[in-house]
């Protein structure tokens, strides 16, 4: 009888996980809130690795209409949220967006006090580039862009990193073997 009930317990310990919580493999939450990862496509060849160290420098140059969120923005969290929704873990994710001069809105690197007393609105990328930071990507501007911008370091907000020029930066990730993208 004992050993019946040993055998029983040891079977029950082994098969608990089956009816216990949800399994690792389960879909994980988005890196970044509120924005999708790519969709599944059923027979899709080119798919994240997460074995691969992926070294990603976004060089945005992409313009928003006044008072909307600058468009390259979703499209690096819905990127981010893709490699995590492969099981790309934190360590093989390196994603730097670098704001430059060229960017034709180049002032959503301010602070919203900054932005606010600028353009008397909300700065509304503000959320998005806090939640970028928040899931591990590197948001940097460009201090030449800045200076040409007369935006004073002192308004930039915090989430993001002040280079020297986006030039430099942009030269040193590629030799470092980040891939360029924009």
């Amino acid at each position: 009888m004992k050993i019946a009930s040993i055998a029983l317990t040891g079977l029950l310990i082994l098969t608990s996980g089956a009816f216990g919580p949800a399994k690792a493999d389960s879909v994980p939450a988005p890196l970044v809130p509120g924005y999708p990862a790519a969709k599944d496509i059923p027979g899709a060849r080119e798919l994240p690795d997460p074995k691969t160290d992926y070294k990603v420098v976004f060089a945005d140059g992409q313009e928003a209409k006044p008072g909307e969120v600058n468009p390259m923005l979703p499209t690096i969290a819905t990127y981010l949220n893709t490699l995590g929704a492969h099981g790309v873990p934190a360590e093989h994710r390196h994603i730097v967006i670098m704001f430059h001069q060229r960017n034709p809105d180049m002032d959503i690197v301010m602070s919203n006090e900054a932005y606010k007393e600028r353009y008397h609105r909300d700065n509304p990328n503000i959320a998005i580039i806090h939640a970028l930071k928040q899931a591990g990507v590197d948001i940097r501007a460009c201090g030449q862009g800045l200076l040409a911008r007369k935006i004073d370091p002192s308004q930039v907000n915090p989430d993001v990193q002040i280079d020297l020029w986006a030039m430099t930066t942009l030269v040193n990730l590629q030799l470092k073997g980040y891939v360029r993208v924009g």
